[in-house]
């Protein structure tokens, strides 16, 4: 049960106005900040501030319809091409990798409950609770705001291992 929001596109990058944005740092603007000045390093001052507007004005009608409500959870899907858990290590509260050999394949979680129960796949998880350093992104969000957040990550091409996960997901989470 559940609701779905796919996004497709040909590039990770969204465009506001003419300028790209990262899709998972738009969850503040101090995130979406850095991710324009990162992926448009001439944006004029004008622009920054009129993108920044634009999507503050947005944001918390996009997060009505995305964070769940008690006792539910947020699931994302992303696929990657050089990120990896190694990635994430260092900004983690806790981790369980019981596959090193495969990085670019792993569950990024927010709640300790979801981690415990995670940790006893055979895949790879991180438990991050932590809302700073703000990213922008949306396990960053939900710590702050206090719900259920799972993110799996998976290469680009790995269909059957993220179909895997997610069977193994939906068979031992409540």
């Amino acid at each position: 049960d559940g609701v779905a929001y796919i996004v497709t596109g040909k590039t990770r990058e969204v465009e506001i106005q003419n300028a790209k944005l990262d899709p998972n740092r738009m969850f503040s603007r101090e995130g979406a900040e850095r991710s324009l000045h990162s992926l448009n390093p001439n944006i004029n001052p004008e622009q920054l501030i009129s993108v920044l507007d634009y999507l503050d004005r947005r944001r918390e009608k996009l997060l009505k319809n995305l964070i769940p409500g008690k006792g539910s959870r947020l699931f994302a899907l992303h696929n990657n091409r050089d990120y990896s858990v190694q990635d994430e290590l260092a900004a983690s509260d806790r981790t369980s990798i019981k596959q090193p050999s495969q990085p670019r394949n792993f569950f990024l979680c927010t709640d300790p409950k979801d981690f415990d129960i995670l940790k006893q796949s055979p895949f790879n998880v991180v438990l991050q609770t932590k809302p700073d350093p703000d990213d922008g992104s949306l396990s960053r969000l939900a710590a702050r705001r206090g719900f259920r957040y799972i993110n799996l990550e998976c290469a680009i091409g790995e269909y059957e291992a993220q179909l895997e996960r997610v069977h193994w997901l939906d068979d031992h989470l409540p």
